[in-house]
């Protein structure tokens, strides 16, 4: 009538009890319930487990008071969170034996269930670690192999951690990850240079015994000739040169301070005497007016040519004759030596001109003694009435400008044109008023120059 389904004899088989015994009755849709909320609330503390490893929570309802001092007292201070995990596991299926035991199936799924809870648990805690690896490599390694050859020189614990980290990171080979291949780490990277260099230097062909010693007269062949006594003489020779060019520069200066300490009259006798301190003076006066950004002789000879040609010209201190070279015009020249055939040697303060002979008088550089009065009242004796003076002058030599004018002015001349301009020079045209309007032991303090004296270099 009641027929028994086949599950209830099949069962003692299956669970491996003795024929003839009776199996108890499945558990009712409330105690399956109950187990199903059992369970998930063991999922729920096994991943809060997973996430608080130091503090696993304790739902309210869930385990009594007793087993929960009875879990704190058992578990560790710092417990991982597979432990607790575990522990809660083994607790609930005490608790799940003492209600009565289900089917074999359900023991299968709840076997399942337990391996998946554990895998997600596992695979949680182990993504977390395996993202924490990846950053610290990435902070740690570089990124190409030039940058490892920038840090070989880098040792200490940092170097090792880098190494053991890409070591932990490096996938097996017989794994296929779809991730792309990290980069070598240091250490790695040197070692395969090494490799490579072996592996150069193994397939090389040796070298003959021959060639061996054949070297060595290359070696003595490269090393520097021993001094020959030509060296030694252009030594000598450049050495004798620079000290010349020096003693001359020491000449020179002399000779300058001596053109500006004392009268016209001293400078001549002086060169009367020694006519090759004229040439010396000259050669250094030529390396001096190379270094300056124009030479007023040039911008004199730029004015004259645009006057008519039929001017009489007298130059005071030509030197070189520059300045009759550059010009049509019939020149005089007057130096205290003669450097040109052209030259006429003389005092400045007396040259051999007629009164009222020439129309331009020119001082280019050449106010030097101590008797400018006497240079400034010659060039208005031999000026003809309206004539032209053009002074030139160091800009250095200059306290008070307008006291050197008024000074000029009072011996008959008129300024017409002063070009204050230039770093390095003034330049003044005069024109010849009349006779000087002061006696001739009248002072003029306005001429009184200060002396261009050249530095030592």
């Amino acid at each position: 009538m009641f027929e028994e389904p086949e599950w209830a004899e099949e069962a003692p088989v299956a669970a491996g009890l003795p024929p003839g015994t009776s199996r108890p009755r499945p558990a009712s849709a409330s105690q399956i319930k109950g187990s199903k909320h059992r369970q998930l609330l063991a999922t729920l503390r096994a991943l809060e487990a997973a996430s608080l490893p130091q503090q696993p929570p304790s739902l309210p309802g869930s385990d009594s008071e007793e087993d929960v001092v009875e879990r704190k007292k058992k578990r560790p201070k710092k417990a991982s969170s597979t432990t607790a995990s575990i522990e809660i596991e083994k607790k609930r299926k005490k608790k799940c034996q003492q209600q009565g035991p289900p089917g074999s199936d359900y023991e299968e799924k709840e076997v399942k269930r337990k391996k998946k809870c554990l895998k997600g648990v596992l695979s949680a805690s182990d993504s977390a670690e395996e993202q924490k690896r990846k950053r610290k490599c990435q902070k740690q390694v570089p990124s190409n192999p030039a940058q490892h050859q920038d840090s070989e020189n880098q040792t200490g614990p940092k170097a090792w951690k880098s190494s053991a980290t890409n070591d932990q990171s490096k996938p097996s080979p017989g794994s296929t990850s779809a991730n792309p291949p990290q980069t070598l780490s240091r250490k790695q990277w040197r070692n395969r240079q090494k490799n490579k260099r072996r592996h150069k230097n193994k397939f090389r062909p040796p070298q003959p015994p021959d060639q061996a010693p054949a070297t060595a007269p290359k070696e003595e062949t490269e090393m520097p000739p021993a001094p020959s006594p030509d060296n030694h003489e252009d030594r000598a020779g450049a050495l004798r040169a620079r000290m010349a060019q020096r003693l001359d520069g020491a000449r020179f200066r002399y000779l300058n301070e001596q053109l500006y300490s004392g009268p016209s009259s001293a400078a001549q006798r002086l060169f009367h005497e020694d006519p090759e301190a004229f040439l010396l003076y000259h050669r250094g006066f030529q390396s001096q007016v190379k270094k300056w950004p124009l030479q007023p002789v040039d911008r004199i000879a730029r004015d004259l040519r645009q006057r008519p040609a039929s001017l009489v010209v007298a130059d005071f201190g030509c030197g070189d004759c520059r300045l009759a070279s550059s010009i049509r015009n019939p020149v005089y020249c007057f130096d205290l030596a003669s450097l040109d055939p052209r030259v006429t040697v003389c005092d400045m303060a007396q040259v051999p001109l007629e009164d009222e002979s020439v129309d331009v008088a020119v001082f280019c550089l050449s106010l030097m003694g101590t008797n400018i009065r006497d240079f400034l009242e010659e060039a208005n004796r031999v000026l003809k009435q309206g004539g032209l003076l053009k002074v030139a002058e160091v800009r250095s030599r200059f306290e008070d400008v307008r006291t050197f004018l008024g000074a000029v002015t009072k011996l008959g001349f008129k300024v017409i044109s002063k070009d204050l301009t230039n770093s390095h020079f003034f330049l003044f045209d005069f024109e010849k008023t009349g006779p000087p309007r002061v006696g001739p032991k009248a002072q003029l303090t306005g001429l009184k120059l200060q002396p261009c004296l050249y530095k030592r270099r």
